[in-house]
């Protein structure tokens, strides 16, 4: 049985007892205002009435020493109370939370009462997140989930009246079955201890049952929604308990009428819920595909319409647990419904009772009730097309609707620009006049899916009087008033424009000048190949610059000839290829190929020394400058100028003067915000073109790649308004196919993306590939660094040969701490963010494998620092960080690998390098970190092969942190040098190392400039 929607409850509800008219009910459901200053990250709970409630936690400088308790004015708007929350605690007080970032704390956490500043809201939502200045717990995160549940249910109508003896009182509760049901037990099954952590009794220390305390926040929910809904809609119902359910709950009968009402009630409830186990079903076809029709259809006489015309809608029955079931009206005529045996003994009434209420919502199916046994209905295509439109209507009352494959893919109606070139089609590359002043010839089409149409199907539609048409071999929706407007533009006829207008045109143009969007490009020449998308396989390949030090994979040399050509027309072009696919040889290869004049590159401070190392291995004849610390001044006969993004931002004025040949932008996505400092400062700096290199072109929003494809190309997506909504709202909030396919075909020409996925780049990489990345030293590290190195020197110049082997080996421990971080060598529980170059490496990694999706490895033979590592990876992330170390026992091993086995979301696993590096499996990670190095490779290949091992089903990604200039460096450089016979040379440990001279070492560890970065 379906719920009826509460705006139209059934005409024979249980029968009421009088009582007092209503009080009106309000008629607003607020979201929470969530700014709150000093409230870092915001948790919530059920309370034992089922309200929903905030708190928040701030740092370790909250005025009462704990960091829950804040005051109750910095807390969110709403309905203050005090809450007794049963917290893990230790003697200290509370635990924070691992969002916090905080240093663990000692001690056994064990159950104790808090009471907690709190505020109880009606709802939340989405809008949550954009509103609070801090981080959402994961309990909040699960009350926006709990919220859009309940409204999913209201607006769907499966929602019935019930009576609370107590009062008594009105009240509406869901009804759960199916989908609904399954999806009410996930909630319950991923319900943070956070979200029911009010204690349950006075003196108890425990929390409320997960079960009770989700039926409680659901059905308060749904009650309050319900009200609000129809306080909106102005219906008022009756009086007494009728009344109760739109306005004040309380209502006024004797015991007895509340007794046996409650009890009709319940009876009803359970009848939904029972009869819920199967419900209707239509399924439309097109006749002429399908078998005679039934002997007891509404339309016997396939003659009586068209066969052309002919659609079939037939009646079923589904099971709502296994929709696999499914049984025709025909077979239930005649009894032989086997399959929905175990769901219903009844299911003649079953079909009846559904489609005399769904003759509600789609008034044709009356027609089917007038026949005794009603099996399906022949429709004409108008009729079919009267059904689709309230297909939605019916799915959303519960009813299933099976429909054709292509009304569930409708391609959209848009413009076809046609290409040909004035004078003979140049080569794409080789012609030296190719730019976009070229002069074309176009002409206009209509295009749907993709394919222009022709005049002939351009006339049969024009004559159509149904949205539903026949094209090609199958049925398509056009949508009458996109196919007049299609079709008076067409009348203006083709012309002649240049390549650059027709890149404009491409772009999201007002509707006055357009009126439909631009969805396929053709023609001929190398102006059709760019906006149509086909460049990258027309082109022209060139050869690797003679100067390269390197081959270039097959696909970075289509980059690399992709980038030259879109530089010959002076176009911004975004290399977006995947983290690892080789951007910066791509790049290389281009400022190798033609040296124009000076190109600024821009990148984080963190990988400033890997550029420096990079040009010098691949691109050795180009001049560097580096444009940052004490002198900056610029050298303009170099070849490239190296800064960042910080010194761009200070030293404006100064690179606003240069006339750049290029200007490349490193990691783009740090001009996401176009509003922000770097973005607007990088805007100002002339350039004959532009470029952005990012392996993630949206982290989080689509104004994000709007902002990077503005910089490279001003105006070709429009203003940031128009993008947003033709793009953004219509793809982020409503999953908009045909907005995303238009956003494909606007940013084709100059956006290139590659991931390593693509069988064109997964055929040329290996199944392991090992990532080398240069870091640098902030300030901090560097003086501790130096600090270290002094001490270890002095002590080597007094000491004996008896010595020497203890002080090299504490002290290179102690430079490879300062190297990985400060904290690490302090000990002093000290925060982490901001202070470390390899920290903000292995974050930057972190932060691409997830978004792609992938697990990582991260190993370390610092367990301490392991100990730091994970509460910061959680907090910065909010994903699933496990630590393995020797303290642990075998079961606790064995509990954290087969958890990070089996978890299918994305998470890192830190890992103790001498308790993790042999013996386990885990292959769900395809990303290995070594954060410090243990200078044995034989070692650290037996680390990588907990990833690299039988069962690992994807590429392996070996990334190794490295700190610019500082012993890391040499050593790694010397064991690189050695080559195969590495392992042999060097030995199962670092021990080798003693063995060098007090000269050789100090040479080793000296620090060099370029390590400072900071």
């Amino acid at each position: 049985m379906t719920a009826t929607p509460p705006t139209a409850l059934p005409a024979t509800p249980p029968a009421a007892p009088p009582a007092t008219p209503p009080a009106a009910p309000s008629a607003t459901f607020p979201t929470a205002s969530l700014v709150a200053a000093e409230v870092r990250v915001l948790h919530g709970f059920v309370g034992r009435d089922g309200s929903l409630n905030l708190w928040g936690e701030g740092g370790p400088t909250a005025e009462s020493g704990h960091p829950f308790a804040l005051p109750v004015d910095r807390l969110p708007v709403g309905e203050r109370r005090a809450a007794t929350l049963v917290l893990p605690s230790t003697s200290a007080g509370p635990l924070p939370s691992p969002q916090l970032g905080l240093p663990p704390r000692r001690g056994t956490p064990k159950l104790r009462a808090w009471p907690v500043p709190a505020v109880t809201v009606p709802f939340l939502d989405a809008d949550v997140a954009a509103e609070f200045e801090g981080r959402l717990g994961r309990s909040v995160e699960w009350l926006i989930e709990l919220c859009e549940f309940a409204a999913d249910l209201v607006r769907r109508g499966r929602v019935l009246p019930a009576v609370h003896p107590h009062g008594p009182t009105a009240r509406w509760r869901p009804v759960l079955t199916g989908y609904d049901a399954l999806h009410r037990d996930d909630l319950l099954r991923r319900m943070p201890a956070a979200a029911r952590a009010e204690r349950a009794r006075p003196g108890d220390v425990a929390g409320l049952p997960a079960e009770d305390a989700l039926a409680a926040a659901l059905e308060r929910l749904v009650d309050g929604l319900v009200r609000t809904r129809l306080a909106e809609a102005g219906v008022r119902l009756g009086d007494g308990w009728l009344a109760a359910l739109t306005g004040e709950p309380a209502f006024m009968a004797a015991p007895g009428l509340v007794d046996e009402l409650a009890d009709r009630l319940d009876h009803w409830h359970t009848s939904a819920l029972t009869g819920a186990a199967v419900r209707l079903c239509f399924r439309l076809s097109h006749l002429a595909e399908l078998e005679p029709d039934e002997p007891d259809a509404v339309n016997p006489d396939p003659a009586a319409v068209p066969a052309r015309d002919a659609w079939l809608l037939e009646f079923l029955l589904q099971a709502v647990d296994e929709p696999s079931a499914l049984v025709t009206a025909a077979d239930i005529w005649r009894d032989s419904y086997a399959p929905l045996r175990r769901w219903t003994h009844h299911p003649q009434e079953r079909l009846l009772g559904a489609l005399g209420r769904a003759a509600r919502l789609y008034p044709d199916l009356e027609a089917a009730l007038r026949v005794p046994r009603p099996v399906d209905m022949v429709l004409d295509t108008e009729e079919a097309h009267r059904f689709l439109t309230h297909a939605a209507t019916l799915e959303e009352a519960g009813y299933g609707v099976l429909l054709p494959a292509w009304w569930q893919d409708k391609p959209g109606l848009g413009l076809g620009l046609n290409l040909r070139p004035r004078d003979p089609i140049p080569a794409v590359l080789r012609d030296q006049t190719a730019d976009l002043a070229h002069l074309v010839d176009y002409d206009w089409g209509l295009a749907l899916g993709g394919r222009v149409l022709t005049s002939e199907e351009l006339a049969d539609l024009a004559k159509a009087k149904v949205p539903l048409v026949r094209l090609r071999g199958r049925w398509v929706y056009l949508d009458a008033d996109r196919l007049d407007a299609g079709l008076r533009f067409l009348a203006r006829g083709g012309g002649t424009m240049t390549a650059g207008n027709a890149l404009r045109t491409i772009k999201l143009l007002p509707p006055e000048e357009l009126p439909l969007p631009v969805t396929t490009v053709s023609g001929a020449g190398w102006a059709a190949d760019l906006l149509s998308g086909e460049l990258e396989h027309r082109l022209e390949l060139l050869d690797a610059p003679a100067e390269l030090r390197g081959e270039l994979r097959a696909y970075q040399r289509r980059g690399f000839s992709w980038l030259a050509f879109l530089d010959q027309l002076g176009l911004g072009a975004c290399l977006a290829d995947d983290m690892g696919l080789g951007k910066t040889v791509q790049l290389l290869a281009l400022l190798l190929h033609r040296r124009s004049g000076p190109a600024l590159l821009i990148c984080p401070l963190s990988v400033l020394g890997n550029w420096q190392r990079e040009i010098a291995r691949f691109a050795p004849s180009l001049s560097v400058h580096v444009l940052h610390g004490n002198d900056r001044s610029v050298a303009s006969d170099a070849d490239i100028v190296l800064t960042t993004y910080s010194t761009a931002v200070r030293d404006a004025d100064l690179l606003a003067a240069v006339q750049w040949d290029r200007v490349v932008l490193d990691e783009a996505q740090h001009v996401k915000n176009s509003a922000g400092q770097a973005a607007r400062a990088i805007r100002r700096f002339p350039s004959r073109m532009r470029i952005a290199l990012t392996g993630t072109p949206v982290e989080n929003r689509l104004a994000e790649l709007w902002s990077i494809l503005d910089y490279l190309n001003p105006g070709v997506l429009a203003s940031a308004h128009t993008f947003r909504a033709r793009f953004a709202v219509p793809i982020e909030r409503y999953a908009d196919e045909e907005a995303a396919a238009r956003l494909r075909q606007a940013t084709r020409p100059f956006l290139l993306r590659r991931v390593k996925s693509d069988p064109v780049v997964i055929s040329d990489l290996p199944d392991k590939q090992h990532v080398r990345h240069l870091c640098g030293l902030t300030g901090e590290q560097t003086t501790l660094y130096r600090a270290i190195l002094d001490e270890m020197t002095n002590r080597l110049d007094e000491s004996t040969d008896r010595w020497n082997k203890g002080i090299v080996l504490a002290g290179m421990t102690k430079l490879k701490q300062a190297c990985v971080h400060p904290a690490l060598l302090l000990g002093d529980g000290s925060p982490l963010p901001g202070r470390s170059g390899k920290l903000e490496r292995l974050e930057e990694i972190v932060d691409g494998a997830l978004a792609q999706g992938e697990s990582v490895l991260c190993f370390t033979q610092f367990a301490k620092f392991g100990r730091m590592l994970t509460p910061h990876l959680a907090a910065r992330f909010g994903a699933p960080v496990r630590f393995l170390h020797g303290g642990l026992s075998r079961s606790a091993r064995d509990d954290l690998v087969s958890e990070f086995q089996t978890d299918s979301r994305p998470g890192v696993f830190v890992l103790s390098l001498k308790a993790g590096g042999t013996g386990l499996n885990l292959t769900a990670a395809n990303h290995v970190v070594h954060i410090d190095r243990w200078w044995n490779p034989a070692t650290e290949e037996q680390a990588t092969d907990r990833a690299f091992r039988i069962g690992q089903q994807r590429d392996v990604r070996v990334h190794t942190l490295v700190c610019l200039g500082t012993l890391e460096e040499r050593i790694d450089r010397l064991l690189a040098d050695k080559g195969v016979l590495a392992a042999r040379v060097v030995g199962n440990g670092e021990g080798w190392l003693t063995a060098l001279s007090t000269t050789e070492l100090r040479d080793l560890l000296t620090l060099a400039p370029e390590a400072i970065v900071d």
